[in-house]
Formats: structure tokens, C-alpha cells, sequence
């Protein structure tokens, strides 16, 4: 997949397999990757975003409970399954609402930012698919430092989730985040112009 450094090739194959209108957009990436940031980013070029994990927390309001829960899942594969069976039905009803929902033409591009889009099966269900990637050393460094995490919760939280070199593999485009901010604005910089391009060419 195309990163900043290189000029992307929009999917074709995907485009017209796929064939939504507007076309399904999806951000996803590793844990601690900064998916956050990066849609913050689109957001400041003109570019919607929804978080899935922001329904989560719709779903499950109490802070308590969500940490309470999470502590309960990572420990228990089962668990996180029978978890995910409950509330991945909802979350995707509500992207993918978000993401069909007539609107003119000239409206910004609408970007759904799906962390285990993946571990869910989703990405046939998406026209371009970006992927914010770090090195897996530089995850485990800011779980432990920014949020407070043991390195076994850490660990724990990684392998969850599918390795993010295989994330990058199957997605569109690669941003990475492994330098200073600036680097990673580059990166979301050059997504949302492939975004843009590919926007317009399903309008077409």
C-alpha cells in the first residue's frame, strides 16, 4: 500500500466491486498508532469523521463500567467475543447510516474510523481503507507511558488485535506515525488528497 513518500493509486478493483455512492471510507489502525490525532487531522482539512469507538461509549456510558469490562475481556478471549457479538451489530448499523446518508454533492467527504475493522470482518464493506501505523515498540511505549498501563496490560492489549504490519498489507494507503507531528500531518495530508480524489471520481 501507498504511503506519503509515494504517489497512491486509487483501488479501482475495489471501486467497482464495492460500488457504493458516496463510497465507504474507512480510518483504521493499531492500538496507540494515533487514529485519534489522525482523524482530528481530517477533521481540521474539511474531512468528516465518525468513531466507532465513540458509539461505543454511547453504548456504555459509565467510564466505570467500560474499564470494568475492558480489564474483564483482554484477560478473557470468550469474553471479548461474546462482547463483540453484542455490540458490533449496533456500531456498525450506526457507521454505516452515517456513512449512506444522502447529501449534496458538494458536502465533505465522511470518513469512518474503525479500529478493529479487520478482527470484524468489515473492510469488503468499504470502498478505500487508510491505515495509521506504528512500530510495535513505539505502541507499547505509549501505553505505558501516556495511559497508565503495565507493560503485560500492554502486551496483552497488542495481541489482541491483528499485528498492525498486517493491517498496513491489506490497506489502501499507509499513514505512519512513528516521527514528530509534523511527519504525521504530512501523511494525513497526502490520505485526504486520495480521499478527495477518490470522492470525486465516485460522484462521476
Amino acid at each position: 500500500p501507498p504511503s506519503a513518500s509515494q504517489t497512491p493509486e486509487l483501488p479501482a478493483a475495489k471501486a467497482t466491486t464495492t460500488n457504493h455512492e458516496p463510497p465507504r471510507i474507512a480510518l483504521t489502525g493499531g492500538i496507540a498508532c494515533g487514529k485519534s490525532l489522525a482523524a482530528k487531522m481530517l477533521n481540521d482539512l474539511g474531512i468528516e469523521t465518525l468513531d466507532a469507538d465513540d458509539i461505543v461509549h454511547e453504548l456504555l456510558p459509565d467510564p466505570a463500567e467500560r474499564r470494568r469490562i475492558a480489564a474483564e475481556v483482554f484477560a478473557d478471549p470468550a469474553k471479548r467475543r461474546t462482547l463483540e457479538r453484542r455490540l458490533h451489530p449496533q456500531v456498525r448499523a450506526r457507521l454505516f447510516a452515517w456513512l449512506d446518508a444522502p447529501r449534496a454533492a458538494s458536502a465533505p467527504p465522511r470518513v469512518a474510523v474503525v479500529p478493529l475493522l479487520y478482527e470484524a470482518g468489515w473492510e469488503g464493506n468499504f470502498d478505500l481503507v487508510g491505515c495509521v501505523a506504528s512500530a510495535r515498540e513505539t505502541q507499547l511505549e505509549r501505553m505505558t507511558a501516556r495511559r497508565g498501563y503495565s507493560r503485560e496490560e500492554a502486551l496483552a492489549r497488542v495481541a489482541a488485535q491483528l499485528p498492525v504490519e498486517e493491517k498496513s498489507r491489506r490497506a489502501d494507503f499507509v499513514i505512519r506515525n512513528d516521527g514528530t507531528v509534523d511527519d504525521l500531518r504530512a501523511d494525513v495530508s497526502a490520505f485526504a488528497e486520495t480521499i478527495r480524489e477518490f470522492h470525486t471520481r465516485g460522484e462521476k
